[in-house]
C-alpha cells in the first residue's frame, strides 16, 4: 500500500498539532483531563477534542448580556404590554441565537414568561463565552434537572416517561400538549 506525500504531510501536521495542544493543556490539567483515554481516537478527532478543551479553559466567564456589542439590555417586563413583549421576543431570540445561545423547552411558557426568564435569568447569568462556531449554549427553560415535572408533562416521549416512572417509582403527571408552541432556532447538543 502506497502512502502519498500529502497524506504523510497531513499525518505529521496532525501529530505536531497534537503535541502542541497537549503542551498547552499541561498546565491546566487535573485528574479529569489525565483520566481521559484518547489513544483510541484518530489523531484529527483527538485534536478537535483537545482544542475544544483548551477553548473551554481559556474562555472568559461573562454575563450573557455582555456577550453583545453593545450590551444587550431589555426593558423591564412590567413596563411592556403583552403585545409589545410578543412583538420583540422573536428579535431577542434571534439575537441570542446569533451568539450561539439556544433556548430549549420554551413551549410551556407564555411570551411574557419567556421574556421574564430571559430578562431575569439568562442575560445576567455568567457563562463561558467560547469562540467556536460548533459550540452552542443550550438554555434549559424548563429547569429539567431541578424539577422534571414540566419536562415530563410537556416534552418527554412516552418511552422517557415510562423509564422515569420505573426508575423513580413516582407518579407521572398527565402528558399535555404545550400551550405556546414555538418554532425556535435549533442547534446540535
Amino acid at each position: 500500500m502506497s502512502v502519498s506525500r500529502n497524506q504523510l504531510s497531513d499525518d505529521v501536521e496532525q501529530l505536531l498539532l497534537n503535541a502542541q495542544l497537549r503542551d498547552e493543556l499541561e498546565p491546566l490539567s487535573d485528574e479529569s483531563i489525565r483520566s481521559l483515554q484518547l489513544t483510541s481516537l484518530p489523531t484529527p478527532v483527538e485534536n478537535e477534542f483537545l482544542a475544544s478543551m483548551l477553548a473551554w479553559e481559556r474562555a472568559p466567564t461573562l454575563p450573557i448580556a455582555s456577550w453583545f456589542n453593545p450590551e444587550l439590555r431589555l426593558r423591564h417586563p412590567d413596563s411592556l404590554t403583552d403585545e409589545r413583549i410578543s412583538s420583540v421576543l422573536g428579535e431577542i431570540i434571534q439575537k441570542l441565537f446569533g451568539q450561539r445561545i439556544v433556548l430549549d423547552f420554551t413551549d410551556h411558557l407564555s411570551d411574557r414568561q419567556l421574556y421574564c426568564l430571559i430578562y431575569r435569568d439568562i442575560l445576567p447569568a455568567r457563562e463561558k463565552k467560547i469562540e467556536s462556531l460548533r459550540h452552542f449554549l443550550h438554555w434549559d427553560c424548563a429547569n429539567v434537572s431541578d424539577d422534571p415535572e414540566i419536562w415530563l408533562r410537556y416534552y418527554a416521549s412516552a418511552e422517557d416517561r415510562e423509564t422515569w416512572a420505573v426508575e423513580t417509582g413516582e407518579a407521572l403527571p398527565d402528558a399535555e400538549e404545550p400551550p405556546h408552541p414555538r418554532n425556535l432556532p435549533r442547534a446540535p447538543m
